[in-house]
């Protein structure tokens, strides 16, 4: 069974020390979509909603969100991100989200690129909640991770 690294011998919260790791290149991605009404995607689409533009504001707030990641959960280290972006495709009653984080650091970005998708996410629900207050968010994780130690990873399709 695999060790929790964010807990001490004694099972105490604890943030991972990371000095003697090498610095190398990460990145991650994690996706999500919401899933919501005709109306409210087409609203959103057209960028008709009277708020404005719901996918720039959500694809700035995403952005936002991966830089400030080690504010909001406790344990993520402060990491110098080198790119962020958050693209979205339409499906049939659903706006799908990615996010893509990197950096040249000691740890990855896995919680970084959740984070990302998930303000960016909650942000269209924001912007659309006057025509669809029962939009879902949903399948949010990550989908791959390259670099560090333990090396490249991909969720199974």
């Amino acid at each position: 069974m695999p060790k929790l690294t964010h807990l001490d011998e004694s099972g105490a919260a604890r943030m991972v020390d990371v000095s003697g790791k090498a610095i190398t290149t990460r990145e991650a991605i994690a996706a999500g979509r919401i899933r919501m009404s005709g109306e409210a995607l087409e609203a959103i689409r057209a960028g008709a909603l009277a708020k404005g533009d719901a996918l720039a504001v959500a694809r700035v707030a995403g952005i936002m969100a991966a830089k400030r990641t080690s504010e909001l959960i406790p344990l993520c280290h402060p990491l110098p991100i080198t790119r962020v972006s958050i693209e979205f495709a339409f499906e049939t009653d659903a706006i799908a989200a990615t996010a893509t984080v990197a950096t040249e650091g000691k740890t990855g970005v896995e919680m970084e690129a959740l984070t990302a998708v998930s303000i960016a996410l909650l942000t269209l629900y924001d912007m659309g909640k006057a025509i669809d207050k029962g939009m879902t968010i949903e399948h949010v994780r990550l989908v791959s991770k390259t670099g560090g130690k333990s090396g490249d990873w991909r969720a199974e399709p």
